[in-house]
């Protein structure tokens, strides 16, 4: 019965190391004042070696687009949309489109006029990360000082 009870109990560890959630895409962010009035908030995606995540500006029936929410505050506007550099467009058979993503890193950038000599720029981010065998649907916050 001992050796019974120490084998399910392995077995259980082992399962839950291997259940543990994936997470190939490591954000980091930044921001860097432009003058008193504007700066450019950086938002960095470091995507582990054989995955990539798609582009903002994807299509209806393709992946689920890089989505950019940032909270509304007085200390900041937005000036415009986040912008992405050029990524790599190609032919998905799973979604039977062409479809633009990146590998590697990315860093998506959105310039922010200054209501306040310093802010804090926060919001989430939600995307789409895929390898050959599978895709997997994220989303995380941020929280960006703008000193």
């Amino acid at each position: 019965m001992k050796k019974f009870l120490m084998l399910t109990v392995a077995v259980l560890l082992t399962t839950t190391v291997f259940a543990q959630i994936e997470k190939p895409v490591k954000w980091s962010y930044a921001a860097k004042k432009i003058n008193s009035k504007e700066a450019v908030v950086l938002i960095k995606a470091t995507v582990q070696k054989g995955w990539h995540i798609y582009s903002q500006f994807g299509k209806d029936d393709g992946p689920i687009p890089t989505t950019f929410t940032f909270t509304p505050s007085k200390d900041y506007t937005l000036a415009g949309k986040a912008s992405e550099p050029k990524g790599i467009t190609k032919y998905e058979a799973v979604f039977k489109t062409n479809v633009t993503y990146f590998e590697n890193t990315v860093i998506f950038q959105q310039k922010i006029k200054l209501n306040k000599a310093a802010a804090m720029v926060k919001g989430s981010i939600e995307y789409m990360v895929c390898n050959e065998f599978k895709c997997i649907k994220d989303d995380t916050e941020f929280s960006i000082p703008v000193n």
